[in-house]
């Protein structure tokens, strides 16, 4: 186990008896609560940011891939006229 270190901490009463509530339905102490609740805490900021990262980056992408669909749809109109001209000379 890493090394750990003890830390003070101050609380509201009505929180510490939440705490040691559900500490006791866990059966763990009042320690081991606040570990897990802080590795939990920590995790979901982590997917949070992993979140707004991944929204910033869909939406970068999609005007990217916008300009691309631009560019494809008058290449593909391009040669469908050229197609077109060269159909009617067959004439």
């Amino acid at each position: 186990m890493a090394h750990q270190k003890k830390i003070l901490i101050s609380i509201s009463d009505s929180l510490l008896e939440e705490v040691d509530l559900l500490a006791q339905n866990e059966n763990i102490n009042r320690s081991e609560f606040i570990r897990e609740a802080m590795k939990l805490y920590i995790k979901e900021r982590k997917k949070q940011h992993r979140k707004e990262a991944m929204k910033k980056g869909y939406e970068q992408m999609g005007k990217i891939n916008l300009e691309f669909a631009d560019m494809c749809f008058e290449a593909d109109c391009q040669q469908q006229k050229n197609y077109e001209e060269k159909l009617s000379e067959c004439e």
